[in-house]
């Protein structure tokens, strides 16, 4: 099973847009040292609770702090941007970390000329990704879908298939279905390439997790209910009201939450259920330190089931990493680089 992560910058209440974007550098080393096999980055607009604005930028960031792990858009709204800009970003990413560039988009936002379709089709040929044409392999492209509405295209034009399974958990396998059995080769890739965005809170304990998750479901809540503010450090659900608590009850089934050995038996089971065998994990909790420490966990539960898979690194490397890591967790605490900016 290969592990990626997904960030979106998520800014704690208190702190600032610029020491969120830092944090996200440091988890992006973090999940590199750990094994994950992708980092992709979020685009978030007017958000009081994300920093993430423009992923090229956050991208080329990351690309240069980090030696291996493949950087991505998770994802650019295509909607909001002309093809020919984001071409030639992600193809100045490419030229200088050549074959370590995802290309990840997304559907949401409006704006422009041009209907997605259009503008997919042209952002293929302006990167020479169009099926039946020679293609390259210093990046690729990937859409991204929460309905089934990208599956199709996905399919039709060769690209990779990423399903938020966390923002939908009721179109997943109808989305993967058809991607698989429609799939026509492309430029870059003869199979079809499809992974599942997953949002995952582990902790050494249960009880630890839950307090974990706590911010994010209070931020989840309130921003259904049209309260969009950055995320909380601590919370009681003693004291949330009725509403949030509906809300968070009704939510609940897109989290999955527990102690790290828990939470990778759920998300192998729901992996194998739905033909995947990528999950990409987003753990928008505001602490860094609790960030780090999920995600850790997670890849280390995830090479006790299977210690030939370490999500991208030979399996001796990832473990003498992961030993690594444990002996030097009381080292990483005290570091700047994995402390809040």
């Amino acid at each position: 099973m290969k592990l990626s992560v997904l960030d979106q910058s998520p800014i704690a209440a208190g702190h600032s847009k610029a020491g969120a974007l830092g944090e996200t550098i440091a988890l992006a080393r973090a999940a590199e040292e750990a094994g994950y096999h992708r980092f992709w980055l979020a685009e978030h607009h007017d958000s009081p609770g994300f920093a993430g604005t423009t992923p090229a930028l956050m991208a080329m960031a990351v690309l240069d702090a980090t030696t291996r792990i493949t950087v991505g858009s998770g994802g650019v709204l295509l909607g909001l941007h002309e093809p020919w800009q984001v071409a030639e970003s992600f193809d100045i990413l490419a030229a200088l970390h050549p074959g370590r560039v995802n290309l990840g988009v997304g559907r949401a936002g409006s704006g422009g000329t041009g209907s997605f379709n259009e503008k997919i089709i042209e952002l293929h040929a302006r990167l020479g990704l169009m099926p039946g044409t020679e293609g390259r392999d210093d990046l690729d492209i990937w859409l991204l879908g929460a309905g089934t509405g990208s599956a199709p295209l996905a399919a039709a034009t060769g690209a990779g298939y990423a399903h938020a399974h966390f923002l939908n958990t009721g179109s997943a396998r109808t989305a993967l279905a058809h991607y698989r059995e429609n799939f026509r080769a492309g430029a870059v890739r003869k199979q079809p390439e499809a992974l599942l965005a997953v949002r995952a809170i582990a902790a050494h304990t249960d009880a630890k997790a839950q307090e974990l998750a706590n911010p994010v479901r209070l931020w989840r809540a309130r921003k259904d209910l049209g309260l969009d503010e950055p995320f909380p450090l601590t919370t009681d659900p003693a004291g949330w009201s009725a509403e949030e608590l509906r809300r968070t009850e009704n939510n609940e089934s897109r989290l999955i939450v527990g102690a790290a050995d828990d939470v990778a038996h759920q998300l192998t089971v729901l992996a194998e259920e739905l033909g995947v065998n990528e999950l990409m994990i987003s753990s928008p909790v505001p602490s860094l330190e609790d960030r780090i420490s999920s995600n850790t966990l997670i890849a280390r539960a995830f090479a006790r089931l299977s210690p030939g898979d370490t999500g991208g690194r030979p399996a001796q490397e990832g473990a003498a990493a992961q030993e690594g890591a444990a002996a030097q967790e009381g080292v990483r605490s005290a570091s700047p680089r994995f402390s809040h900016s």
